[in-house]
């Protein structure tokens, strides 16, 4: 039971510290994208596509593997962590190498060259920042990860709006993102060192390093197919509908990333709990891995009725000239309940040493994404890379639970009624957004809605007494 709290305190610090972050993310988003327009704020993401795709060849999934290895306690953490940073500086050089040439050679122009190489400085520190907190994960220690997200943003959105208030322009917004990871490096390093007692040291073993790519690999691939999975349409759309296409397709994007925060906290904190059930206690693995998915089909139904019925309205929050990404946003905001349950059903593959299936079923996505887009972005541009990131994610999700059924077993009746109470909840909830969206402001819809929602539910008993206070309990100081 004390795993169950942890899992609950952990997440609870996580969950409020991405809500912070979200929000103040999409604010500057939004302040971004009505301060530069929807081609260069294009040009801005296609820099961190690029970076952000490259990341991986440096991480190769070097992060799961130290939070997995970590929490089973088999060695001491300073030896994992040593190791992986001595072999993520070759990674390093060779990945930086790589970017360079692959943008002298798509022969962007000198403004969009000039971002990728300042977003690189991102990349390299946010590589090492990312083993730093996936160590502190493995200690099941999520509260100065939470902390660190927030002060990142912060740093982002005061920093940059102020570069572009001041004239500096997208070069100077875009090393805002820099100093940010600046101080994410040297905090992640200073509370693995300080908090956590853990030394810090480079280790080159080459006999642990063979066996530590051994581990990887099945993560390294995945993670890589992911990023291009994520990432790479914002690519096919630069090369073949221009920057403005890519602007207009981010606004679809960033709200649907902005809304993550929740799956991402949960599994976050889920993760070695599940590597630990795994191993001592089969029945509680199950039990956490369903209310996972329960928890999330509560949470993502709402959003998706809400969004989509309102999704003409909340482009608008950017200017009339992204009237163009509504459809992208309704097309794409019904992935979200699959996205939400795919984070879960990852976890609970890696955790369990499923990571080759899950794996598998990842390049069999990203292939099936690649197909798609290059058939659909030139003929339908940012909607047809909308309808590709619908389709692809219902496909991880039925490749996903089919593995997870493998492990978890018979699924009990339990999610199949909690989905069928929270749509119908959802629905009803769409009837009092549908009639009073030229009504009522969108902001005082949103709360009223999402009041509604939880009123419906609970008369359905999607929800008791006893859920509300362990969600509450979490958040006080635990015994």
């Amino acid at each position: 039971m004390n795993k169950i709290a942890n899992i609950a305190k952990n997440t609870s610090y996580l969950t409020l510290a991405l809500i912070l972050q979200k929000i103040i993310s999409f604010s500057y988003f939004t302040l971004l994208a009505r301060f530069v327009g929807p081609a260069f704020l294009g040009k801005y993401y296609l820099a961190i596509s690029l970076t952000t795709i490259f990341a991986i060849f440096i991480d190769l999934g070097l992060a799961n593997v130290l939070t997995r290895e970590v929490a089973k306690k088999d060695k001491e953490p300073s030896v994992w962590l040593g190791n992986i940073l001595a072999l993520k500086i070759p990674l390093t050089l060779l990945t930086l190498l790589a970017l360079v040439i692959l943008v002298g050679f798509l022969g962007y122009d000198s403004l969009t060259k000039t971002l990728v190489y300042v977003s690189a400085i991102s990349m390299v520190l946010d590589s090492f920042t990312n083993s730093f907190f996936a160590t502190s994960r493995g200690c099941h220690n999520l509260k100065f990860e939470s902390i660190a997200s927030v002060v990142f943003q912060l740093i982002v959105l005061f920093f940059g709006y102020g570069a572009l208030l001041l004239g500096g322009g997208l070069i100077w917004a875009m090393l805002a993102l820099a100093l940010a990871s600046v101080f994410n490096f040297f905090y992640s390093l200073s509370i693995v060192y300080f908090k956590l007692k853990i030394k810090i040291k480079l280790i080159w073993d080459s006999v642990f390093a063979k066996d530590l790519i051994k581990i990887a690999w099945p993560f390294a691939l995945f993670a890589i197919f992911q990023r291009f999975y994520t990432y790479l349409d914002s690519v096919f759309l630069s090369i073949f509908s221009g920057d403005e296409q890519v602007g207009l397709y981010q606004v679809a994007f960033k709200i649907i990333y902005a809304l993550q925060f929740l799956p991402l906290a949960f599994t976050a904190s889920l993760y070695p709990a599940l590597s630990s059930y795994w191993r001592h206690n089969k029945e509680q693995l199950a039990i956490t891995f369903e209310r996972a998915l329960n928890y999330l089909t509560i949470i993502s139904l709402p959003i998706i009725v809400g969004v989509f019925l309102l999704a003409d309205k909340i482009v608008l929050l950017f200017k009339d000239d992204y009237s163009a990404a509504a459809w992208p946003l309704k097309i794409s905001i019904i992935s979200l309940f699959f996205i939400f349950l795919n984070f879960p059903v990852g976890s609970l593959l890696n955790a369990c040493d499923a990571q080759k299936r899950n794996t598998r079923n990842m390049i069999i996505v990203t292939i099936a994404s690649v197909a798609l887009n290059l058939i659909l972005i030139p003929q339908f541009q940012a909607l047809g890379a909308s309808w590709v990131v619908l389709v692809t994610n219902f496909l991880m999700f039925i490749l996903g639970m089919r593995e997870a059924k493998k492990i978890i077993g018979s699924w009990r009746k339990s999610i199949f009624s909690i989905f069928f109470k929270a749509l119908v909840a959802s629905l009803l909830m769409g009837i009092i957004v549908y009639f009073g969206a030229n009504y009522i402001n969108i902001f005082l819809l949103t709360i009223i809605a999402a009041l509604s929602y939880f009123i419906f539910l609970y008369s359905l008993g999607g929800f008791s007494k006893s859920d509300i206070m362990s969600i509450k309990n979490s958040f006080l100081k635990k015994v």
